[in-house]
């Protein structure tokens, strides 16, 4: 319904900012790291989930369309709701979720409050398991994950992909996002956020 809300940041409490847009205030639950990017009077731009429930319409917002596809990825897993995923990215950027995920690193997931091995055991079997059926696939400088093939990630070519398609990228975007970035003397983390400045830019 809301692509966007663009307006002055009129509040900010706990998981929450208020967007005034033309007099007419959007209350934005959010990340952590959403709100560490916004300042009461100042002009912002969030982009938007709409949550409709039997008893409420409530909407999310987020400074970035990274974290906003890693919100909807997260509520798509059974026993996440939108509150666990908000928690969820108050304690990993998009890059470090996507690489959580990739590694199989559980431990990053379960720093959230309220998240458990359980749940987290289950946010990583099941995109993972979207991935190695093809519904998220890449392939750059000759590294293909391809339909039916569990992802094996075995350099930094192929986790920076495979990290990169767990957060809804194209094989074409991922291509163009890693040509040129300095594989060999980079972290993978930084690999990764170099690319993605590349997509948003």
């Amino acid at each position: 319904m809301f692509y966007y809300v663009n307006g002055k940041v009129a509040h900010m409490g706990p998981y929450l900012a208020v967007i005034d847009c033309n007099g007419v205030g959007y209350a934005c639950r959010t990340t952590s790291y959403t709100l560490g990017a916004l300042t009461v009077g100042k002009e912002a731009r969030l982009y938007t989930y709409l949550h409709v429930r039997e008893d409420a319409f409530e909407l999310y917002g987020f400074a970035s369309e990274q974290e906003l596809s890693s919100f909807e990825m997260l509520i798509g897993v059974s026993g996440v709701g939108p509150k666990m995923a908000l928690a969820i990215l108050s304690s990993n950027t998009p890059e470090n979720l996507a690489l959580a995920i990739v590694s199989e690193n559980a431990k990053a997931l379960t720093s959230a409050p309220g998240v458990g091995k359980k749940i987290a055991q289950r946010i990583i079997l099941e995109l993972k398991d979207k991935l190695a059926k093809g519904q998220l696939t890449t392939s750059v400088s000759g590294e293909a994950f391809t339909p039916g093939v569990t992802v094996i990630p075995e350099n930094k070519v192929s986790e920076a992909s495979a990290a990169l398609a767990v957060l809804g990228y194209s094989q074409q975007e991922i291509g163009l996002a890693l040509k040129g970035v300095d594989m060999e003397n980079l972290a993978l983390e930084d690999i990764i956020k170099q690319a993605l400045k590349r997509m948003v830019q």
